[in-house]
């Protein structure tokens, strides 16, 4: 190829070396045969370029155009898939907020319910030991009173026999204990003592 462009080039300035002693170059002046070999060496290196280089640059731009396509595919493809992760990301947030939301009122609900079965425990719990303290005071009471008697009773019968200076048989003692417990109002000493205590 460089042999036919210098073969081109010599020959173009032996052909042209009577018209430069006519005041001009020969590349400016326009020659027939000049631009028949320019237009010769132009085909053969179109030809040559169309043969050799041509396929080379179109299939490294092929090569380019399908890399880049490929690229762009396999970013929208990342694209899609990063969109639908996000959207599955949501979703399961969404899910893990609701399933949050769910135990914090179940927690509230336990708790509440908790609270109240201790207060009912604590209620019964009371109103046991009142029951019982009740109980406790009405026994007392009664047997108080149940000494009370006993002693008015005894009293009683000291009491007689003193002023009588006899001593009494057993039905007397019977008779003037029934009369002077008949006298007291044990039901109102009872309620007296409750009200005290």
């Amino acid at each position: 190829m460089e042999t036919l462009l210098s073969t081109f080039l010599i020959a173009a300035a032996e052909g042209g070396g009577g018209e430069e002693s006519g005041g001009g170059n020969f590349l400016v002046s326009p020659n027939v045969g000049l631009m028949i070999w320019t237009l010769l060496a132009f085909g053969i290196t179109l030809l040559v370029l169309r043969k050799l280089a041509f396929p080379r640059i179109a299939e490294a731009l092929d090569k380019r155009a399908n890399a880049i396509g490929d690229s762009i595919e396999a970013a929208a493809r990342t694209r899609t898939e990063a969109d639908e992760l996000l959207q599955e990301y949501r979703e399961r947030l969404k899910e893990a907020r609701e399933q949050a939301e769910d135990i914090v009122t179940r927690a509230r609900k336990a708790s509440d319910r908790v609270q109240e079965e201790s207060k009912a425990e604590s209620r019964k719990a009371r109103e046991e030991l009142m029951e019982k303290t009740r109980a406790d005071i009405e026994a007392e009471t009664q047997r108080a009173l149940a000494e009370i008697r006993k002693e008015v009773a005894n009293l009683t019968v000291i009491a007689t026999e003193k002023v009588t200076r006899k001593s009494l048989d057993e039905g007397d003692q019977r008779r003037l204990i029934d009369e002077a417990l008949g006298e007291i109002d044990f039901s109102a000493l009872a309620q007296d003592g409750g009200s005290n205590n």
